[in-house]
């Protein structure tokens, strides 16, 4: 009798631009892609409050470094632009994860680099350059709205951008004494999660 299929070793990615948000539905649908399909559970790396234009994350650095050490088989991310936004970024790591032989799967997007699929390979790439150029477009809206603000704004010695917070950091402390959770503070003083964590720190 035939040896039963060896299952894969999958990693999972997840990642969100901001410390108010949580990846719990990106988890949910990549668990259950890999519960389906009878592959052993897989480990998880979870990048939270970092922008997907930067090549350098915490858990994104720590899963590159695993795929060409080939500890991994599999790389399931819930969406292309999780993983990356910059169109050389994504195909530096798709190109070194493809290089050790470790497959990329997109989930919701029917994208997946196995051999076998020459034509979702190149679609990677057309997705990664319409994310990019989504991106800079944005970017170019927000820079030639600022530039009429302030001019509009100069006449009137009205000041531009957003209004400064103010930090009343015993209130922090005050409110941590109170038992009250690091994102309770945070979202309660409207300021954000990193703020709160150098106070206490301090």
């Amino acid at each position: 009798m035939a040896n039963a299929p060896t299952s894969p070793k999958v990693a999972i990615y997840a990642r969100v631009s901001t410390d108010d948000q949580d990846c719990a539905l990106q988890l949910a649908e990549l668990r259950g892609y890999t519960k389906r399909r009878g592959w052993k559970k897989a480990v998880e790396f979870v990048d939270t409050g970092w922008s997907g234009a930067k090549r350098s994350r915490p858990e994104l650095d720590k899963l590159m470094k695993a795929g060409r050490a080939r500890e991994i088989d599999v790389v399931l991310v819930w969406k292309l632009d999780r993983f990356g936004r910059s169109v050389k970024n994504l195909t530096d790591q798709l190109g070194e994860l493809d290089a050790a032989g470790v497959r990329f799967i997109a989930v919701t997007q029917g994208l997946d680099t196995d051999q076998s699929n020459p034509a979702s390979r190149l679609l990677l790439h057309v997705l990664a350059a319409v994310a990019e150029f989504e991106r800079e477009q944005i970017r170019e809206r927000v820079k030639a709205g600022m530039i009429v603000a302030k001019l509009r704004g100069t006449k009137s010695g009205n000041k531009i951008g957003r209004p400064s917070a103010i930090f009343r950091r015993d209130k922090v402390l005050e409110m941590r004494r109170a038992g009250k959770s690091l994102r309770t503070i945070a979202r309660e003083l409207s300021v954000s999660l990193g703020a709160v964590q150098r106070t206490l720190a301090s």
